[in-house]
């Protein structure tokens, strides 16, 4: 049942994505300018990333007429997987599927406003109808009751909640010209309390270079538990992710959480070597009009911090070839971080170069009862 009004007035707020899950929302892939090669590489990636959300809680995986019997297939014999049939643009679910909110007991979504991440101004592609409805269907087929807030645009890779009151954002991206222009920072930080019941709101100045969702929170900064985050970094002072790193850092040790805890900060470095487009990747996309398209040496907002947390474990981002000692170190770190999960290393590569990463084609259902 669609809702009107705003969650935090009848005691919802965003739980962390490291309490209790239901469940998560992921989105077989297909569309040609995002998973080149007929998406196959990405299917078998995204399939491995199932099956591991699957031995810790329900995976439902949103398919469409086109990739149906193809994830049946992929996934037959795996327990705790629910397919369902959706139609949608791409395969961001972070970004498209429900926010949820919980007040303890009862769990409901909240339908955003999606634009392709910046609509006419400077979205990824020009049409967008589908993603945009994708949030009230899921609600719909599964039984929850949803807030209805179609008037502000928002994706769930932009914000961050640590379940104690506290929100973590980036000015670069809510504050970026194709969301929300008419409304001010401050009537934008009320849109964010009222809705996800967050009492503070921090605003990172900066997020990963060249991250073409306008430098997403949940690529640079991640609560792993009330009171600390982990942050992208670099000790290269010649690396443009430097001075966007340094700002945040800057800005993090200054501030208190919701609580007025001051907040731990752990580093968690980049890769050594940045990720980019090949040849090879790019001979495999089919790019739509108006889409934004991918050249040959492009560097792409490779991060490890765009991890997922599931019931029982971190699926921690990988990107091979000259970044192995960069993998294993970010392993070490979330490993001495989160001692009480399994550190499960997920090759990502195929994800990266559709634009996003494992937080990114995630989304958490926190548990409780629908309706």
């Amino acid at each position: 049942m669609r809702l009107s009004g705003a969650p935090s007035a009848e005691g919802f707020c965003m739980p962390a994505e490291f309490s209790p899950h239901r469940g998560t929302i992921i989105i077989f892939p297909e569309r040609p300018g995002s998973w080149g090669y007929g998406a196959e590489p990405a299917q078998y990636v995204f399939a491995d990333i199932i099956r591991e959300i699957a031995r810790d809680e329900t995976a439902f995986v949103i398919v469409s007429d086109g990739t149906e019997a193809r994830a049946r297939a992929m996934l037959a014999g795996v327990a705790n997987v629910e397919i369902i049939n959706i139609p949608s643009d791409d395969s961001w679910a972070r970004d498209v599927a429900p926010t949820f909110v919980s007040d303890g007991s009862a769990v409901r979504g909240i339908d955003w406003q999606f634009n392709a991440w910046g609509g006419e101004y400077d979205g990824l592609y020009a049409h967008w109808e589908r993603d945009n409805a994708l949030a009230s269907r899921f609600c719909g087929e599964t039984g929850y009751d949803f807030y209805d807030a179609q008037h502000f645009v928002l994706e769930g890779g932009s914000i961050h909640s640590d379940g104690e009151g506290t929100v973590m954002v980036t000015e670069s991206c809510l504050l970026s010209k194709g969301r929300n222009p008419r409304l001010s920072k401050q009537q934008i930080e009320q849109t964010l309390c009222d809705y996800l019941g967050a009492e503070k709101v921090l605003w990172l100045p900066r997020g990963i270079y060249n991250d073409e969702t306008n430098e997403h929170v949940d690529n640079v900064c991640a609560f792993i538990r009330p009171g600390e985050v982990v942050l992208a970094w670099t000790d290269n002072e010649s690396d443009p992710q430097y001075p966007l790193s340094k700002a945040s850092l800057d800005y993090l040790e200054g501030e208190t959480d919701a609580k007025g805890r001051r907040i731990t900060v752990h580093k968690l470095p980049i890769p050594n070597v940045p990720v980019r487009i090949t040849a090879h990747d790019l001979a495999g996309y089919t790019f739509e009009e108006g889409e934004d398209q991918r050249e040959v040496g492009e560097r792409l907002a490779a991060s490890y911090v765009n991890f997922y947390f599931t019931n029982g474990a971190v699926l921690l981002p990988q990107f091979g070839g000259e970044n192995v000692q960069s993998d294993e170190r970010a392993v070490r770190i979330m490993s001495e971080l989160c001692p009480d999960r399994r550190i499960v290393p997920i090759d990502a590569r195929e994800i990266i170069i559709g634009g996003g990463n494992i937080h990114c084609i995630t989304q958490q259902i926190p548990k409780g009862e629908r309706r």
